[in-house]
């Protein structure tokens, strides 16, 4: 028998607690930095956990909100769906698989649940979406205004070729288009007002300058024998990217422009699409905030990307002498690099081609006639009600240890949820 009073008390770890059931505890707490690293290490885990688990929530409820959609019948087997345009462009500062990871992320997932087809329009460098967009609807134009004139040959132009051929009518619906961050929604409307507004033919560009060369070399080599190597080294060479189509005029020829005979009463419908991106180290607490926060981010793409499957759409509201167009996604512009709103140094030597307009930059200038004619995607009250009340399962956004640990307990339950079991007699109906 052991004595529990005065002196001979046992310390912990002795036989006298094991036999009492108690744990082998230790001696003493852990130190204060030890507590402090531990205390920090699991709240950042904890909300990071709690952060994407409501992120994958907030995707899943518009995913749900949505589903209905994709079991809704086309009607005819040769009739085409309804198709979006993605617009996608590198951020400032950094590349376009910044831009694709994104649109994975927090896109996709709604628009593959609605079922509805999309194609991409992507820019590598400022001005590409802009000289998109405006050739886009020039070769509208083309074909309205210029019916004898042949155009040239593109993979779209011939996939809508074949499919008249075939018989295959077009989608007669709304349509749409999603814009994906503030720099791209820029250049979406610049280039809507350069192809309304803008002529069909490229104004004429001023000529290089010439500069002549002796047909001499430094090592006394034949110069046709120098012009061969060179030819053969190009034919080498991978094909490049081809130039981006300079602009067919200037925010200040809007107002002097007159509007095409053929141009629509009402755009097909758009919505841009945040995507806060800032970099530098010297923002590490903003971007920590951000990522601490994804589920609202998340919440947010995915309620307008459930306007754009509905497909409700109003038209762009004027508030204060400017237009709502101008307003959205305003503050992303904070977050571009200061490289961004740095004037080129002017050089000396004439350029070989007129500088690129710079977009990013420069203040959004609207027409009227232009901006009266859109119109943006707006989700329904009685759709948004809807998607309010759906409850996603936990399993559908638990992660890959509970839902292990989960799969394991229902194991060991379903092994004794089987049949009874009965003395081993074996067959009775043996001899």
């Amino acid at each position: 028998m052991y004595s529990y009073m005065g002196n001979n008390d046992p310390k912990p770890g002795t036989p006298a607690l094991r036999m009492l059931g108690l744990p082998n505890l230790p001696r003493k707490l852990p130190s204060r930095n030890w507590m402090i690293f531990w205390a920090i290490t699991g709240t950042f885990t904890s909300a990071i956990i709690y952060d994407k688990r409501e992120k994958n929530r907030a995707t899943a409820k518009w995913r749900h909100a949505v589903e209905p959609l994709s079991r809704e019948p086309i009607g005819q087997a040769s009739q085409l769906p309804r198709k979006l345009t993605i617009y996608l462009e590198a951020p400032p500062g950094d590349g376009l698989r910044v831009a694709q990871d994104h649109f994975i992320e927090y896109v996709k997932p709604v628009l593959s649940a609605s079922g509805l087809d999309w194609e991409f329009v992507q820019g590598r460098q400022q001005g590409d979406v802009r000289a998109a967009v405006a050739e886009k609807i020039r070769r509208s134009r083309m074909a309205d205004e210029r019916p004898s004139e042949e155009l040239a040959k593109t993979e779209d132009s011939m996939v809508t070729d074949l499919r008249k051929k075939m018989g295959i009518p077009d989608y007669e619906g709304v349509k749409g288009d999603i814009v994906i961050g503030r720099h791209t929604w820029k250049e979406y409307i610049r280039g809507l007002h350069e192809g309304w507004l803008g002529p069909l033919d490229a104004p004429p560009q001023p000529e290089p300058p010439v500069v002549e060369t002796k047909p001499t070399t430094e090592d006394g080599a034949n110069p046709d024998d120098t012009a061969e190597k060179k030819e053969e080294e190009k034919k080498d060479e991978k094909p490049s990217r081809p130039p981006q189509p300079l602009p067919h005029n200037t925010t200040d020829d809007y107002v002097a422009a007159t509007l095409p005979v053929h141009i629509p009463f009402e755009f097909s419908p758009s919505t841009p699409i945040a995507f806060p991106h800032r970099l530098g180290f010297r923002h590490t607490f903003v971007r920590l905030g951000r990522f601490f926060t994804r589920r609202k981010l998340a919440d947010e793409i995915g309620r307008d990307v459930a306007a754009v499957c509905f497909a409700a759409a109003r038209e762009y509201r004027q508030a204060d002498g400017q237009f709502e167009q101008q307003l959205l996604l305003e503050q992303e512009e904070r977050d571009w690099p200061k490289s961004v709103w740095k004037d080129e140094p002017e050089s000396k030597d004439e350029p070989a081609e007129p500088p690129k307009e710079k977009i990013w930059s420069s203040p959004m200038v609207l027409d009227q006639r232009i901006a009266e004619r859109m119109r943006r995607f707006e989700i329904q009250p009685e759709d948004a009600a809807r998607a309010a009340k759906i409850v996603v399962p936990e399993e559908e956004i638990e992660g890959w240890i509970k839902g292990s640990l989960r799969g394991v307990w229902r194991w060991g339950a379903s092994s004794f949820e089987g049949k009874p079991k009965g003395p081993n007699v074996g067959n009775l109906d043996d001899d």
